[in-house]
């Protein structure tokens, strides 16, 4: 979707900094969106029941509250709307959480406007990143760690067999073999 066709869409901004929650809902405002605006869950979820948004740009840390109990209560008023989760607290465990809630896309603070659109649109740079990415097979992580564990001790075979706690024997095998493409 591209930020032409989200034109006219409303969008539900929830986050408690007040200053931000302005200067945010502005920005998105001159992009075309029709905002509302919330400090916390509960007048999130009453601003959602009276006017049903499209999207949602939801703050992790509300004033006490966490911005991901409130997304299955968004994703139950509207099961198609797109939700981004921002954070000035960023870690793997809640963004895999925020995801697993429903959230379409994560993004830490500081934020510009154009990203936050990106995101709603589901174009935002890092999920094509993530789109590209395709992790090392552990065969192929076994032989790099033995790579560089080998190269530590100077190609000698004893002492890499030693650090890596097996065999010397078993340790020539592997290397033996041609690495695993990926």
């Amino acid at each position: 979707m591209t930020p032409q066709k989200m034109n006219r869409r409303q969008l539900l901004l929830v986050d408690d900094d007040d200053i931000f929650l302005h200067v945010l809902g502005k920005a998105m405002s001159k992009r075309g969106f029709d905002v509302l605006t919330a400090p916390g869950i509960a007048d999130a979820l009453e601003q959602t029941r009276q006017a049903v948004p499209d999207m949602a740009v939801v703050d992790l840390k509300l004033d006490g509250e966490s911005g991901l109990d409130l997304i299955p209560q968004l994703m139950n008023i509207n099961p198609d709307m797109t939700i981004v989760v921002l954070t000035g607290y960023s870690s793997i465990a809640t963004a895999v959480t925020a995801i697993k809630r429903g959230a379409s896309d994560y993004l830490s603070k500081p934020v510009i406007a154009d990203d936050v659109v990106n995101a709603l649109a589901g174009n935002s740079p890092r999920r094509k990143v993530l789109e590209e990415f395709s992790p090392m097979s552990v065969e192929r992580v076994e032989w790099e760690h033995i790579q560089k564990v080998l190269k530590e001790n100077d190609g000698n075979i004893s002492a890499t067999a030693r650090s890596l706690g097996m065999y010397r024997r078993t340790l020539q095998r592997k290397l033996a073999k041609k690495p695993v493409a990926k």
